[in-house]
């Protein structure tokens, strides 16, 4: 029997995909429970994450406003995109298609491939330096929300990666034959483990969770859900991590930005 809560969230993506399908002015939040990761953060992680000099994301933002201005014998961020901090949107219009790779790239797909025309040269998507970048232009988007929009050239590929991303998002895998919604729709705020259950809304990556003891991606986050469940792990970059980073980005349309975040 279909539930009422089940019920809504059909509701909420159909009234998603017929806005996106119209392309008429962005509604309201699609997402039922309209709360960010931080809401189910313990007291002691909240001062942490509040205070400079605990916070160890502080590390890193310092040493991407420092990569941002090094210039090398190459040519720096700064010398193409400006100060750091007139970027301030970049950050909110990641996923988007390239229409150069035919395909979906987020915020470190692009970090990634600019870096081939400066003096920094990153190891892959999990890089140090690269999430250190990542952090500083999401620090500089806190309180705007995702503005993701098709391009007018490519919108029917755009809109069929947004489709796949729903699909993935509600489809059985694993082990466990779960999928995304019956953990963050259907048990939002229970516990699992040590951990209680947020919605899922993607607004304070990347994050420094404690227990990687460093940075990682929403990329490292969604592939740690399909480990969890006892799912094939897409290989990072996939795809599939694009397409569901894209539907949830979309999906907490309109909550604000929170920048780089600790986890547990």
């Amino acid at each position: 029997m279909v539930n009422r809560t089940h019920l809504a969230w059909i509701y909420s993506v159909v009234c998603l995909f017929a806005s996106l399908s119209a392309f008429s002015e962005p509604a309201a939040s699609q997402t039922l429970n309209p709360k960010s990761g931080k809401a189910y953060l313990s007291a002691s992680m909240i001062a942490m994450q509040n205070d400079p000099m605990a916070n160890p994301i502080s590390l890193w933002l310092e040493k991407g406003k420092e990569i941002w201005s090094s210039s090398g014998s190459q040519t720096s961020c700064q010398q193409c995109h400006g100060q750091l901090e007139d970027n301030k949107s970049v950050a909110t219009q990641f996923p988007k298609w390239s229409s150069k790779f035919k395909k979906l790239i987020n915020l470190e797909d692009q970090i990634l491939e600019c870096s081939k025309r400066t003096s920094e040269k990153f190891n892959g998507l999990e890089d140090s330096n690269l999430l250190a970048l990542s952090a500083a232009l999401h620090q500089q988007s806190v309180h705007q929300s995702f503005t993701l929009r098709p391009p007018q050239n490519s919108n029917k590929a755009w809109q069929s990666e947004l489709n796949a991303g729903a699909q993935l998002y509600t489809q059985r895998i694993g082990r466990m034959n779960l999928a995304c919604t019956h953990c963050h729709d259907q048990n939002v705020g229970k516990r699992m483990q040590t951990d209680l259950i947020s919605p899922g809304n993607p607004t304070g990556f990347p994050i420094f969770k404690m227990s990687w003891q460093g940075m990682g991606s929403i990329d490292r986050r969604l592939r740690a859900c399909f480990s969890g469940v006892q799912a094939n792990v897409p290989l990072p970059g996939s795809r599939e991590l694009r397409q569901l980073e894209l539907f949830l980005k979309m999906r907490a349309e309109g909550m604000p930005i929170e920048g780089p975040s600790l986890r547990r």
